[in-house]
């Protein structure tokens, strides 16, 4: 793994030497000798972790970690704050402050190198969220401007796996202060039962199980597609400082050393559920973008940008499989009178309905898309043209036969509508034929179905279509087609 570490210390000997064990693990390494360079630095070169040293003159490393991760640019950067300082309450400052972790001088190389690979993996997962929701923005969807600092913290699900009575209880007593619902259990076996029945926000593991060995559940958790993206919280003696090392490794995301200090407990619990909730709204606003862009909001039927993109890959597979199908325009007629009538709201209500029809008439895997206003596309993977006509006419049938009820309960109306349809067969006989030629051909045997009086269906090379017609050839109809 490579990544750019910041390095941020005033002392010049202390920077050589971080920078030395770093790039001797193949890290690309980028230095500042203050606090105000050090942020114009991870303003302007994007390093994927930072590592500052807390005692700086003029702007020390709180001031400096406490700015990167109050603006929205930089908040998103692990921060690993390190220091000759070995006071909790100085760690605790810290971890407040934002940092996401704080090593003691001298720091141990071991623990020093298993959190940096463990921070920036973590901060990938985070900018692929960050990446994608910033390529929804582009289109005009929502953006998260918060900060992971910004993110609440309370009131989280918290899995105690302990096996020790009096330990659980702490965690239990210091996570009330949050309003945090902690569930203790004494076995790893108790705790991944339970993990697969409820939904957490961090999990802690003791690394000091009587019977059990802490770093195989949590490759179990981590591994699990339940909990892959839970945090994980790993619990253990100074002298375990190796199997943290190689729990980090694993996927967990943070430790704590016991004699447990509860004020840092709670700081480093914070810590991880409000990078858990950053990362889940990042998620949540990305999904809701894409939903967005590529479904009808008021029908929640896919819309054009997403039929232009499915339809081509469909052509394409059809081509290798050797498989035809049938894509259908529909139109309902006299929409805009239905609107001038009874209003805009009357007019959504017709809509949903049909494409309620229209959806309950089709095989599971049919596409139906609402490309704009009352115009709707229906594409038929893998049918011949005998059923596409029938289907076609189901459709068809299916709207005009029974009127819409729409309105209010207190004034009811019963809607007679119909609608038109444009059919088109594709086959590979027709070669590389285009998204849009084939939109274009539907469309233009909708535009005859509506000139000669509407409520009927036509097909491309056969005209207009009942189920009782006998259509010609496949391939007679393919060579009127092109």
């Amino acid at each position: 793994m490579t990544a750019r570490i910041l390095i941020v210390d005033d002392i010049f000997p202390n920077v050589k030497l971080l920078e030395a064990k770093l790039s001797g693990e193949y890290f690309d390494v980028i230095t500042a000798l203050s606090g105000p360079d050090g942020i114009q630095k991870a303003e302007t070169m994007s390093p994927d972790l930072i590592l500052l040293d807390v005692m700086m003159p003029g702007m020390d490393g709180f001031e400096v970690c406490q700015h990167l991760k109050n603006n929205p640019a930089t908040s998103h950067i692990p921060i690993v704050m390190v220091t000759a300082l070995t006071d909790a309450t100085d760690r605790v400052r810290g971890l407040e402050a934002g940092a996401d972790d704080f090593l003691s001088k001298p720091v141990n190389d071991v623990a020093l190198m298993a959190r940096v690979r463990s921070l920036v993996r973590l901060k990938m997962t985070v900018d692929e969220w960050r990446i994608r929701e910033n390529t929804a923005s582009q289109f005009g969807f929502m953006h998260n401007k918060g900060t992971i600092q910004s993110e609440p913290s309370e009131r989280a699900r918290v899995l105690v796996i302990e096996d020790k009575a009096f330990e659980s209880e702490k965690f239990v007593e210091t996570l009330k202060r949050d309003d945090d619902i902690v569930t203790p259990v004494r076995s790893g076996e108790q705790g991944i039962v339970l993990a697969q029945q409820e939904d957490f926000d961090i999990i802690t593991v003791s690394l000091n199980l009587t019977n059990e060995d802490g770093l195989r559940l949590c490759s179990h958790l981590r591994s699990n597609e339940r909990t892959r993206s839970v945090p994980i919280l790993v619990i253990g003696e100074e002298t375990d400082m190796k199997r943290i090392a190689l729990g980090l490794e694993i996927g967990a995301h943070d430790y704590i050393l016991r004699p447990i200090d509860r004020n840092e407990l709670l700081a480093r619990v914070r810590t991880q559920i409000r990078r858990k909730r950053y990362q889940d709204r990042l998620r949540t606003n990305y999904e809701m973008s894409l939903s967005m862009a590529l479904t009808d909001s008021l029908t929640g039927l896919y819309n054009r940008r997403y039929l232009m993109v499915h339809l081509e890959k469909l052509l394409k597979k059809n081509t290798e499989v050797k498989k035809a199908m049938c894509v259908l325009m529909l139109d309902i007629d006299h929409f805009k009178k239905i609107n001038d009538t009874h209003g805009h709201a009357v007019g959504d209500e017709v809509l949903k309905i049909f494409s309620d029809r229209v959806i309950q008439r089709l095989r599971s895997f049919d596409l139906v898309v609402r490309i704009g206003g009352e115009e709707f596309v229906v594409v038929l993977p893998d049918i011949n043209m005998d059923m596409a006509i029938q289907v076609a006419e189901r459709l068809r049938k299916g709207i005009c036969n029974e009127p819409f009820k729409v309105g209010t309960p207190s004034a009811p109306i019963d809607l007679n509508v119909s609608v038109s349809i444009g059919g088109v067969m594709i086959d590979i006989a027709q070669g590389n034929i285009t998204v849009d030629q084939v939109l274009k051909l539907s469309d233009d045997e909708l535009y005859k179905a509506k000139e000669t009086g509407r409520n009927r269906t036509y097909f491309a090379g056969l005209g207009q279509v009942s189920v009782s017609d006998k259509p010609v050839s496949m391939e007679e109809t393919i060579k009127k087609m092109i």
